[in-house]
């Protein structure tokens, strides 16, 4: 028998040699997760938008904060940074949180944990899905908040460091509690009583220069509150708090974070069990 032009020889049959990263399978898990969220991008990024300009015509129509300044600037100037990186770390957290724990759910997270994919790769394709459905959010949001109101730009290296690192941070965040979660009610309470608390108590609304001095110590102890000072710094110039100690603090707890997904992974914690 023959072998046809278009039949491999034996010679070049085997396994094939991935190097020390596999590439190609970070390239398709990443993929998976972003083209998760852009199949019903109605759910995941146009009504987080919604949800951000709805908060922004009640601030600025209900409660009078058309009206109201922030030192020498516009409250609703002040306001829609923290808008916008609340909703951006939101949907960083779902992306990851919801994938992890669907997976589990109905059994098909072997599928994931079969392939050639390292531990590191794992985190990172998760984790790279959960970045890219905030910048999403976050990008459209602008783009949504122009059409109402002038949006400032001051620094845009402040606010791409932090839409990244913010961003990261929550998909970690998500990709860990995903870990830990056996059902959704559990996914639930991390995001109720850690997630919504932290954002909400981190100067998305206000300046924490105006809290009593023990509410502003434990502001300042709080990672949200960089990442969405720093990102605020980005637009309008102006922070809350000292901006060096908030670029090592994201990347600090980014560093942390990232070596726990890992070794979560790693140790199969929850997943091969």
């Amino acid at each position: 028998m023959t072998l046809s032009s278009n039949t491999p020889s034996p010679a070049h049959l085997g396994p094939r040699i991935l190097g020390n990263v596999n590439w190609l399978g970070l390239w398709t898990l990443t993929g998976k997760e972003t083209g998760r969220f852009i199949k019903v991008y109605a759910q995941t990024i146009v009504a987080p938008v919604i949800t951000t300009l709805l908060f922004y015509l009640v601030f600025s129509l209900a409660l009078g904060g058309s009206s109201r300044t922030i030192g020498d600037l516009p409250y609703m100037t002040f306001l829609a940074p923290g808008l916008i990186m609340m909703s951006m770390a939101q949907n960083a957290f779902a992306n990851t949180s919801s994938s992890m724990v669907i997976s589990k759910v109905q059994g098909n997270i072997v599928d994931v944990l079969m392939p050639p994919l390292s531990p590191m790769e794992l985190t990172a394709g998760y984790t790279l899905g959960g970045i890219a459905r905030g910048l999403a959010v976050g990008m459209v949001s602008v783009l949504v908040l122009a059409l109402l109101m002038e949006i400032p730009v001051y620094d845009i290296g402040y606010m791409a460091y932090h839409a990244i690192m913010g961003s990261m941070m929550l998909a970690l965040l998500g990709l860990i509690g995903g870990i830990w979660s056996n059902k959704f009610d559990h996914l639930a309470a991390v995001q109720n009583f850690i997630i919504m608390p932290a954002t909400f108590l981190s100067g998305t609304f206000y300046t924490v220069d105006r809290l009593p001095e023990g509410w502003r110590f434990l502001c300042h102890l709080n990672p949200f509150f960089y990442m969405i000072d720093g990102f605020r710094y980005g637009f309008i110039g102006v922070s809350d708090g000292t901006l060096g100690t908030g670029l090592v603090v994201m990347a600090v707890i980014n560093m942390l974070l990232i070596t726990l997904a890992y070794k979560m992974i790693a140790s199969g914690y929850k997943l091969k069990s």
